[in-house]
């Protein structure tokens, strides 16, 4: 062939690559907390070790989505000074999970140096603290505060019904077989951690939490100070490993009683509302991460069919693991498309991004084939489980108090026909109460108005007369009511 003709399929080749790109429109995340102290001893605390794999973590996803140089970048992001109208953060009230966020977003967006200098009107310069640190503010989501100082999965829920189903584990045929099964391998382990858990609880009831201390003991303390020894063999690791999954699996999903599953269906609402905006909004708003524990993560792959798809997502993720749903399309136009063109792939990554040895694997949803899912066929299947308003939570879980007292009716139904906050303890909504209210206020003035009329023997006088009176007299002011003369 020609250099010419090689130059023309060259060309094709270019063009045809071109025609099929992909773009990502936007993107959510759903990140854990890197390594902690053991939830034994209270307070928790975020390690230097999991404040490194937060920032690694945070670097890859800057790599993915902000970096100029990236496939997947964006679309329309700002690769440098970040844009807050871009990106949203979130996290509850938890030391842990929070600072682990700031290490994550320290990694997502690093400081810029002298591009953050900012230069006065008398000229002078004044240089950003740390570099040109760019601060992005997290705001607060309502479940999973406090998390990681409590042992219990469902201890911050909040859902009067997901507690009342998770706690009907403990009374299942398959719980007491394994806390009857499992009872030797657990008072074998007293020697090492008798200083934390007493005999009477060293059993299966405590997988997690009895997993939990071996763990972070097993990453942080001396052999000195915590021996591996033949109570601690590696299959008893691996044993103990599989069963705090087991545990806290059932804790966080039920098929036949889906609101144990409840913090999945509010990630799922969440994640819906966001790739909304992204797409209502024009794609103003593109990346949103949100930070927490484990929860949510084994709810959502229960929820998802993603324990079909592989067994692994049956155990607890492992630290600074992240989700991601990506909206993407092959429409070559600028903007949003049509969201006919528009579909969501899903991925995950156990662990943290910190050896760069795994990338973010895409997974098939709802036990589809396929791993780029419309964005209609994505909404509708996330509608049948996820919760998307405050109402809808309260409805479901039960809740008639705190947050839920005002969409709550007298009657107990627990919920009302308006969103939280617009409605009163009646059901009735605070617009049509303020009308009411108003007509009844008319109402009482205009009663007493023509109660004083009767008292004092006033009335009312036509205009004409007022204007008859009032060129026969030199009076320079006619009252509109006057007293009666008889």
């Amino acid at each position: 062939m020609s250099v010419f003709g090689t130059l023309i399929v060259l060309a094709f080749l270019a063009l045809a690559h071109l025609t099929n790109a992909e773009r990502v429109l936007g993107a959510y995340v759903f990140q854990r907390h890197g390594d902690r102290t053991a939830k034994s001893w209270p307070p928790t605390n975020l390690t230097n070790l999991g404040y490194n794999q937060e920032y690694m973590t945070g670097t890859f996803f800057h790599d993915r989505y902000i970096s100029s140089n990236s496939s997947f970048q964006i679309d329309g992001i700002s690769t440098e000074k970040v844009n807050l109208k871009q990106v949203t953060a979130s996290a509850p009230q938890d030391d842990v999970i929070e600072n682990s966020g700031e290490g994550f977003l320290q990694g997502l967006y690093p400081p810029i140096g002298s591009a953050a200098a900012e230069t006065l009107r008398n000229g002078s310069t004044i240089d950003s603290p740390m570099n040109g640190y760019q601060l992005i503010p997290m705001s607060d989501v309502q479940s999973g505060s406090g998390s990681e100082d409590n042992s219990w999965l469902q201890s911050t829920s909040s859902c009067n019904k997901a507690e009342l189903s998770s706690d009907n584990y403990y009374s299942s045929s398959s719980y007491e077989d394994l806390l009857s099964s499992t009872k030797s391998l657990y008072q074998s382990l007293s020697p090492l951690i008798n200083g934390t858990f007493n005999s009477t609880e060293l059993s299966y009831e405590n997988a997690y939490t009895i997993w939990d201390l071996i763990h972070v003991a097993l990453i942080h303390n001396s052999t000195s100070t915590f021996p591996s020894s033949d109570l601690l063999t590696d299959q008893t690791v691996q044993e103990l490993l599989v069963l705090a999954n087991e545990h806290e699996y059932n804790l966080a999903y039920n098929s036949s009683d889906t609101i144990r599953a409840v913090a999945g269906m509010t990630l799922a609402g969440e994640v819906l509302a966001a790739l909304n905006e992204t797409i209502t909004s024009g794609g103003k708003s593109k990346l949103n991460i949100q930070f927490g524990a484990y929860a949510p993560f084994l709810s959502y792959f229960g929820l998802a069919g993603l324990t079909s798809v592989n067994a692994n997502f049956t155990g607890v993720p492992d630290y600074a693991s992240s989700m991601a749903w990506e909206l993407v399309t092959n429409d070559t136009s600028t903007g949003i498309p049509s969201t006919s063109d528009i579909s969501v792939r899903f991925l995950f990554h156990n662990g943290s991004a910190i050896d760069g040895s795994e990338q973010l694997q895409a997974y098939p949803l709802f036990g589809q084939s396929t791993l780029e899912l419309p964005w209609a066929q994505f909404v509708d299947k996330s509608n049948e489980f996820s919760i998307t308003s405050q109402e809808q939570w309260c409805s479901s879980c039960g809740n008639t108090t705190g947050i839920c007292s005002s969409t709550s009716d007298n009657t107990g139904s627990g919920s009302s026909s308006g969103s939280s906050g617009s409605s009163t303890g009646s059901g009735m909504s605070l617009g049509v109460a303020g009308v009411i209210g108003a007509m009844v206020t008319l109402g009482v003035l205009v009663g007493l108005f023509v109660l004083s009329m009767l008292i004092f023997g006033l009335r009312f006088v036509p205009k004409s007369a007022l204007a008859r009176a009032k060129r026969g007299s030199d009076a320079s002011i006619t009252p509109i009511v006057k007293e009666n003369a008889a």
